[in-house]
């Protein structure tokens, strides 16, 4: 009993090994550091949003506007590197970015408020809201004429894609609309938003870096998030992957060492009886989309360094990898059950079997539907369902003849000995 159960929840450890050595064997190339540097390269930016994407699936959510949030964090992004004067993505990205500090100041400081006074505590933070807002706008209004720095990047691009996830929050929240539909909604509408900034029916915005001193390109520094940090002499880990290690770390911390992390396990897995409880469910799905939001705005940055352009389809197909990635880590689709661990293992499954997909020089049609057959393998697999089936056929060959009346379903009465006389 202890080899099966240690065998149960090691599973998906084993999986991720098989597939590594299996790999090895097939393809030379695949061990070579380069290819495994890559890969790492590679899944950075779905591990970024599969992190997001397992901490709404735990409460019993999905985000289908996961890949198109990218898109127009991308795009925004370019644009704010590449112009110098008031265009779409600065009209929509500073109004998103000051809405987000005023919110930001005026929740605080009605928090503080509220050890003083138990009436119109909201009222206090209306003043600072107010002052923060009018700050936030005209510092990043005077850098629109000598263009957006790596970390005012990162400011506005954040806070937009947040703020657009915190939307399908509230949404399904107070609305009580299934998720399914609302990110559905969402996702057309963000590619719709990503055609319409970027201009032309949604042309593709290149960026390119300057010499020091240049006005007309990008700071280097923003080409510094598409580099590798140099370990004993050879480029080993990129910048890419250290954000998804660090952002993986943090969602752990999150949900196993702190209180907002129990309520999200607990919504998922009866969200009447947390309600019950005095867990605020209606909150706690407008932070899980809020941070899915905010990580697809990180991934848009880095996509847009690593690529160098910002896309208006840049994104498209995310959301189903995000998906998958988190069905094969673990995380049940009905919510309350999985961890930020075996997404992890997850996304490398996934990367890895991509990888070895292209080096064998698999049509990317067949890809696809592999992807598609692993969700569904996967799910069946979580949910006891395969096992069931397994154990069904295994009872029905083991003794050929005629079935049993247990097997066939009928109760077995035991008659007593007496009566049998």
């Amino acid at each position: 009993m202890e080899l099966k159960a240690f065998l149960r929840s090691s599973s998906l450890y084993l999986g991720l090994l098989a597939l590594f050595a299996v790999s090895a064997l097939l393809n030379d190339k695949f061990l070579d550091l380069n290819n495994q540097r890559n890969v790492l390269w590679q899944v950075s930016n779905n591990g970024i949003i599969a992190i997001g994407m397992t901490l709404v699936i735990l409460t019993g959510g999905i985000d289908l506007s996961v890949g198109s949030l990218l898109s127009v964090g991308s795009v925004i992004c370019a644009m704010l590197l590449m112009q110098r004067t008031w265009n779409d993505a600065a009209l929509f990205a500073i109004p998103a970015f000051a809405l987000t500090c005023a919110l930001a100041v005026g929740f605080l400081t009605a928090h503080f408020a509220r050890r003083f006074m138990d009436r119109w505590v909201w009222l206090t933070g209306l003043a600072p809201a107010v002052l923060a807002f009018a700050l936030a706008y005209l510092w990043a209004g005077r850098q629109v004429p000598h263009g957006f720095g790596t970390l005012s990047v990162f400011l506005l691009v954040l806070p937009f894609c947040l703020l657009l996830g915190a939307l399908n929050g509230i949404i399904i929240a107070k609305a009580n609309l299934q998720p399914f539909i609302v990110t559905l909604a969402m996702m057309v509408s963000a590619v719709g938003l990503a055609r319409l900034i970027a201009g032309a029916g949604g042309r593709i915005h290149a960026i390119y870096f300057g010499n020091p001193g240049d006005p007309t390109g990008a700071p280097p520094s923003f080409g510094i998030l598409a580099e590798n940090i140099p370990v004993f002499g050879m480029d080993l880990i990129p910048i890419p992957g250290l954000f998804f290690l660090a952002t993986a770390l943090a969602a752990w911390v999150l949900l196993n060492k702190t209180r907002l992390g129990r309520y999200i396990y607990a919504v998922g897995g009866n969200e009447e009886a947390a309600r019950f409880s005095g867990i605020p469910t209606s909150r706690i799905k407008i932070f899980v989309y809020a941070a899915s939001g905010l990580l697809c705005g990180l991934a848009a940055v880095l996509y847009a360094a690593s690529y160098q352009q910002g896309k208006a389809d840049a994104g498209s197909g995310r959301e189903l990898d995000a998906i998958a990635a988190v069905v094969i880590g673990g995380t049940s689709l009905m919510g309350g059950r999985g961890a930020i661990g075996g997404t992890v293992v997850g996304v490398l499954i996934f990367g890895y079997l991509n990888n070895i997909l292209n080096l064998e020089g698999v049509p990317t049609e067949f890809q696809a539907i592999l992807k598609g057959v692993i969700i569904v393998l996967a799910v069946l697999l979580q949910e006891g369902i395969m096992a069931r089936w397994l154990s069904d056929v295994y009872r029905r060959f083991r003794k050929p003849g005629r079935p049993s009346a247990s097997s066939a379903g009928l109760s077995v009465v035991e008659v007593p000995a007496e009566l049998n006389k």
